[in-house]
């Protein structure tokens, strides 16, 4: 039977595609489902609109997913995970995780758009490359880096040594007053 397309179809054809399929594939699920109809003029003419609108459409996707793209491509960004001595991460970097540097960034991305073949293992700097579907892609950076040394850390703690110091100095100020009140008495 032949039949005229309504939708795009995966594997089978796209929107104005007249096809010749089974009869009973075209009765109970193509025409009851709207995905097609029999192919007569008027119906030609109708879907010709469509097919119209549809591409339209697409070319107004197409160029968002060119601006999205386009934002992310070139930029990098950092990833902080554990590693050993040699610069193998305990665990790895996958995909949710760069989603979400991104997504630190402000540009949210589905990590289904992320096309890395296997998981990130060791500390470096990494070329990936998003994809945003109808042939759009921008390709980023990622840097798989260690956490801060733990020294740099303690040097911030001295501060607060010196902020405790000076709060203990008007307590002490409180028991001499106390004290010079107590042997006035």
């Amino acid at each position: 039977m032949k039949v005229l397309l309504r939708r795009n179809i995966t594997k089978l054809g796209q929107i104005g595609d007249v096809l010749e399929v089974k009869d009973g594939y075209a009765r109970n699920y193509l025409i009851p489902q709207g995905l097609a109809m029999v192919p007569t003029r008027s119906n030609l003419k109708a879907i010709e609109a469509d097919k119209a609108a549809y591409l339209a459409e697409l070319a107004r996707l197409k160029q968002e997913l060119q601006t999205q793209a386009n934002l992310l491509a070139g930029k990098e960004f950092t990833i902080v995970a554990l590693a050993n001595d040699e610069g193998v991460l305990y665990g790895s970097v996958g995909k949710a995780q760069i989603a979400a540097a991104i997504a630190e960034q402000g540009v949210m991305i589905d990590t289904s758009n992320i096309l890395l073949d296997e998981p990130i293992h060791k500390l470096d700097k990494y070329e990936v490359t998003v994809g945003f579907g109808e042939d759009v892609t921008a390709t980023i950076g990622i840097w798989v880096v260690p956490p801060k040394d733990e020294e740099a850390e303690g040097a911030g703690d001295d501060s607060v040594a010196d902020d405790t110091s000076e709060a203990v100095e008007p307590a002490e100020a409180d028991e001499q007053a106390t004290e010079d009140d107590a042997s006035q008495q």
